[in-house]
């Protein structure tokens, strides 16, 4: 380790990285017994301020004990020095999981999956705005070219760190690009998500080059969205959503998993999309997620089916996947994730299976499924009175939640739309 620092962080309920850095010589102790920390950090907001009303005050103490294995070093840079960077778990005095951490939230989804017998994989994939690029065609090689070598580093840095990027595109939005990751284990998955956003916004910094992964840039322009790709295997590591005679060739499990998702749709919205800048993007038309409804290979579709490659002989049982739609960069990998677990194994309770519409299906054949919440206000309505998800939260992180997000929505209270994007472009 060549770094002078290390920073050791959490992703609050506003994702942003927080935390704090110690000498390089202090590492071991760190590891061992973690970085001070305290409750009320939980209740900062995405523009920085504590959230009234929130639960802590002034007193308490808890540590943030780093996850050895998502250590992430970034190297010296010109006059820039190099850190490393640890995701740390928060824990009271005696290294007891505190039940306000996010990551412990997904930690204990994670178990209840594998003791129905389930193992989660998944991949975040991040679209954001890389600013002083030509106005040039998208998808093209020239828009490529055009952002080099910012590209190029970038997937460098990212193969570098561990996280196994596995495409990068310049996207349909003027200076629009997308990054994909490598499928990876639940916790995983999540980690690398927030990792990948601190990667792309440092080396944009030391590049002179302004991003942002804000849900919209420009109420009338292409939105950014974080697309959330999963498959379930059982616990020998065999995938177990594949039946090829079934609707969507989706299993009865997988079809169930879907289902929980899609009747906790409105619910869940406040938790994956949880700015109030990320309801402007969630309207139909703008292949972000149109409706709450499943089908093929539909990019208005909440959750969609995810196509499968069989090119020489390729296994479609080992690709197929469900893509849920309605998250972005604002909210919290490791709740997101957490909560489509939850709901998908109340979906394996109840039992019940959801409608799989075809690849062919018209737009007024979907005019009566459900919509989405229209703003956050709405999803924050329709999280408090899902008393199901409401039981899946501890009261020191749900009522926090709902601060942070109330705070938020006051701090704009009046703003145009545009005003709107600008002010939540700047802090994300």
């Amino acid at each position: 380790m060549t770094s002078e620092t290390v920073f050791v962080a959490t992703c609050d309920l506003a994702a942003q990285l927080r935390g704090r850095a110690v000498p390089a010589a202090r590492l071991d102790p760190a590891l061992k017994t973690g970085v001070g920390w305290v409750p009320a950090d939980l209740a900062l907001n995405c523009f920085g301020a504590l959230a009234p009303g929130h639960l802590f005050g002034a007193v308490g103490d808890l540590r943030l004990l780093p996850d050895p294995a998502t250590a992430l070093d970034i190297g010296e840079d010109g006059d820039v020095p190099g850190t490393r960077v640890y995701l740390a778990d928060q824990t009271d005095l005696y290294g007891r999981p505190w039940a306000g951490c996010p990551r412990n939230f997904l930690s204990r989804a994670l178990d209840d999956l594998r003791a129905a017998g389930l193992r989660i994989h998944a991949s975040f994939e991040h679209e954001f705005m890389l600013g002083g690029q030509p106005n040039l065609p998208p998808f093209s090689f020239q828009r490529l070219r055009a952002a080099e070598p910012f590209g190029t580093e970038l997937v460098t840095v990212l193969a570098e760190a561990g996280l196994e990027p596995e495409c990068w595109l310049p996207e349909y939005g003027t200076g629009q690009f997308e990054i994909t990751l490598r499928p990876a284990p639940g916790m995983v998955s999540a980690d690398r998500a927030i990792l990948l956003r601190e990667l792309v916004r440092d080396l944009a910094r030391r590049r002179g080059l302004p991003v942002t992964f804000v849900p919209l840039t420009d109420p009338a322009g292409v939105g950014n969205g974080v697309h959330v790709h999963f498959s379930l295997r059982d616990t020998e590591g065999r995938p177990v959503m594949y039946d090829p005679d079934a609707p969507g060739r989706l299993s009865s499990l997988a079809a169930r998993f879907a289902g929980g998702i899609l009747r906790h749709a409105r619910a869940l919205a406040a938790i994956t999309a949880p700015n109030p800048a990320s309801y402007l993007r969630l309207t139909p038309h703008r292949w972000s997620a149109g409706g709450i409804f499943l089908a093929e290979r539909n990019r208005e579709a909440l959750l969609r089916v995810a196509p499968t490659v069989e090119i020489g002989d390729a296994d479609p049982a080992a690709q197929l996947h469900l893509e849920y739609r309605a998250a972005d960069a604002t909210a919290n990998p490791w709740l997101v994730l957490a909560v489509l677990v939850r709901a998908g194994l109340a979906g394996l309770a109840d039992g019940e299976l959801p409608r799989v519409w075809p690849e062919t299906v018209t737009e007024s054949e979907l005019a009566a499924e459900p919509s989405l919440p229209g703003d956050l206000t709405e999803a924050l309505a329709a999280l408090e009175a899902d008393t199901v998800v409401r039981g899946w939260f501890p009261e020191e992180l749900f009522s926090t939640f709902l601060a942070v997000r109330r705070a938020e929505l006051e701090t704009v209270a009046g703003l145009s739309d545009v005003e709107l994007c600008e002010k939540v472009a700047c802090v994300y």
